[in-house]
């Protein structure tokens, strides 16, 4: 992976800061049903959501593992769910080895940002920041 060399982008250590910072976007997890999400689902940072009221279950801690095997205590990544449904929620629910902090309801036509955060082996708390 290279980093950008200065033509519209910000290079990290370059001082180009009136310029943009840029990154890679994979396309978004879609959901329309209940469904558990998987690391690689989290891992794409966007996860979007239409149908009917249903829950959205995390993925195992032990899975969590397996995917982010270069993951250390307190590191921690983050994901955001877009629920386009017009009069549905979709509800985050817990799994084996994770927990969670803040409203799990993603009310509908509304987004939620996550933080993952990995406290131990095969556990992880995952908190609503927004």
């Amino acid at each position: 992976m290279s980093l950008p060399n200065g033509a519209n982008g910000y290079q990290v250590g370059d001082g180009n800061l009136n310029e943009i910072v840029m990154g890679t976007q994979a396309a978004p997890a879609a959901k329309t049903a209940a469904a558990t999400l998987t690391p690689a689902e989290l891992a794409t940072g966007i996860i979007t959501y239409a149908g009917a009221a249903a829950a959205l279950t995390v993925p195992l801690g032990t899975s969590l593992d397996a995917e982010f095997g270069s993951m250390k205590i307190d590191s921690s990544f983050d994901f955001s769910i877009i629920n386009t449904d017009a009069a549905n929620a979709a509800t985050v629910t817990a799994n084996t080895g994770c927990t969670l902090v803040g409203v799990a309801a993603v009310a509908a036509v509304t987004s939620s940002t996550w933080r993952v955060r990995k406290t131990g082996v095969a556990t992880y708390v995952f908190y609503r920041i927004a």
